[in-house]
């Protein structure tokens, strides 16, 4: 069976973040691309390394052995990995999302279990607390998600039924992804409406049905220059205006902190498992709440009082449906 080319970059960024020493060209290939040829393995091998530098993940060479000049070795610094001051794109985002240890989207989770599956049967030492650093739960519920962040890296056309705010009925829609953004809480995937002829912007969770891919990969490309997370800005709707005040348990929720107005740490919180921080958000709107929810117990909100009573309320939903 293929490997999709997002569980392979996966594949790559775990076992390279996971080992304390160098990793031989020869061991990724025996592991990661056991049915790849000499030539589609190098061909790969470079497309998948590039993709993930580009993406902002700092893979390292070095030597094997340090007192001889032997064949290199790849590995991936939990240390510079984690810095606090990355500026996440969408494509960061995802990256970021494919590492973590709780990412919240099953057929993700499934296959960076089954990474770290393959290298312990190997009995390699793992150092798997460094999947800690992407801590981000960026969830994916959306059940479009898969088509469109796949689509985008593979250059594949998309179908699919889209309701407008509100509209009462839906329309088909015909796009070709160039990326999928996270903004004000919501999903959006940004491409060429060939419809229209012209650049739109859907969100994810206003698509009905499932989507359906509607062409052959690689059949256009994406503009030169294009800023997938700006061209978001400029046209999905302005995000709610206002503030929340929330509790972050200590080392959780790092893309909060990373937007923050404010963080005071220290602070009592709801149990005393952990350290507690108050961190100040300057954003509204329903988004908030998907994202505190995507935090689990990680994250409570103190106020406006208004978005506690919609974050209570949409997990008492979920126990009574239960």
């Amino acid at each position: 069976m293929a490997v999709h080319k997002s569980e392979r970059l996966l594949n790559l960024l775990i076992m390279l973040l996971v080992q304390r020493h160098y990793v031989s060209k020869d061991r990724i290939r025996a592991i990661l691309y056991p049915d790849s040829s000499t030539d589609a393995f190098e061909k790969m091998f470079e497309r998948d390394k590039e993709e993930l530098r580009s993406l902002g993940v700092p893979i390292e060479v070095g030597n094997m052995d340090a007192y001889f000049d032997d064949e290199p070795g790849y590995r991936i610094r939990p240390d510079e990995f984690a810095l606090p001051d990355v500026s996440l794109t969408a494509d960061e985002a995802a990256v970021i999302g494919l590492a973590t240890r709780v990412w919240e989207h099953a057929r993700l989770a499934e296959a960076t279990t089954e990474a770290v599956r393959k290298l312990t049967a190997l009995g390699l030492p793992l150092d798997v607390s460094a999947l800690d650093i992407a801590q981000p739960r960026l969830s994916a519920d959306e059940p479009s998600f898969d088509v469109f962040w796949e689509a985008t890296q593979e250059r594949t056309p998309v179908e699919f039924e889209y309701r407008r705010s509100g509209a009462t009925a839906t329309t088909t829609r015909h796009l070709e992804p160039w990326g999928v953004v996270r903004y004000s809480g919501r999903w959006y995937v940004v491409g060429l409406d060939t419809d229209r002829g012209e650049e739109r912007v859907f969100r994810l969770s206003r698509v009905q049905g499932e989507a359906r891919r509607n062409g052959q990969p690689g059949s256009y490309d994406v503009p030169p220059g294009t800023d997938v997370r700006a061209t978001t800005m400029r046209l999905a709707p302005e995000p709610a205006t206002g503030h929340a005040t929330l509790l972050v348990r200590e080392g959780s929720g790092l893309a909060l902190r990373r937007d923050a107005e404010s963080v005071e740490p220290g602070v009592p919180g709801p149990d005393d498992r952990t350290g507690w921080d108050r961190v100040v958000i300057s954003r509204g709107g329903p988004g908030v709440a998907d994202e505190v929810l995507g935090y689990g117990p990680d994250v409570y909100v103190e106020e406006p009082a208004s978005l506690r009573d919609e974050v209570v309320r949409r997990l008492r939903a979920v126990v009574a449906a239960s």
